[in-house]
């Protein structure tokens, strides 16, 4: 059956071993530091507040949420949402990961463009990446125009993940420069809190590359059913 091409694992195969190992990673490099107390000994969130309001915004409020590593920033309602595993640790990774939402908040005052852009995009790749999937499939099978709007579709969850890294990349990069403008980490701290943020970066970069190999297995189907 198509469903189990196995010529689907060629294009997917390694991308879904890089986000294994993407996972691996942050997970292991956010547990290593967990364990690493911060110099300044300021829980994640007075590190978020003390942030906040050294760029001037005291609109931002800060919530905690269950979880872990379900930290983010809400745009819409200007609120910072710190998990259970950082809102009152003392640790790098948990300094580290408020400082990037923070990053987030900071994007989203200076109407960061990338940030604008990913926020224009999740209604259509929320729409267009499911719809793309049917339209594939019933075009594969029935009829063929709607198999070409099905990649076009979703094409969006591919364009998403690229948007979404200079978005990430960004925010981290601030991060380390707020945390250590503030003098709330050490030049060696510093150091451990880049290795977790790299560390979750390299999960947006095996979402892109998955995201990439299905669009390519997309295509390079369709392309071989254009040849017959």
């Amino acid at each position: 059956m198509f469903f189990f091409d196995p010529l689907y694992f060629v294009f997917a195969g390694p991308a879904l071993l890089l986000a294994l190992y993407a996972q691996y990673k942050v997970k292991s490099t956010y547990a290593k530091y967990a364990e690493v107390a911060t110099y300044a000994g300021r829980p994640g969130v007075d590190v978020a507040r003390r942030l906040l309001d050294s760029l001037g915004l005291y609109h931002v409020q800060i919530e905690r949420v269950p979880g872990d590593l379900s930290d983010h920033y809400d745009p819409s309602s200007k609120v910072l949402r710190l998990s259970d595993s950082n809102y009152d640790n003392y640790s790098v990774a948990a300094v580290g990961v408020v400082a990037h939402e923070v990053g987030h908040a900071v994007q989203d005052a200076q109407n960061y463009a990338p940030l604008r852009w990913r926020a224009g995009l999740v209604p259509v790749v929320n729409i267009g990446s499911t719809l793309g999937y049917i339209l594939f499939f019933v075009g594969l099978f029935i009829i063929p125009q709607l198999a070409w709007l099905g990649v076009a579709f979703f094409s969006t969850a591919a364009i998403f993940a690229l948007v979404t890294l200079p978005v990430e990349f960004n925010a981290s990069n601030r991060a380390l420069q707020l945390l250590s403008n503030n003098g709330l980490v050490t030049s060696e701290e510093r150091g451990q809190a880049k290795a977790v943020l790299n560390a979750a970066a390299l999960t947006y970069v095996a979402a892109l590359a998955q995201a990439l190999s299905t669009l390519l297995y997309f295509l390079f189907i369709l392309m071989g059913r254009s040849d017959e």
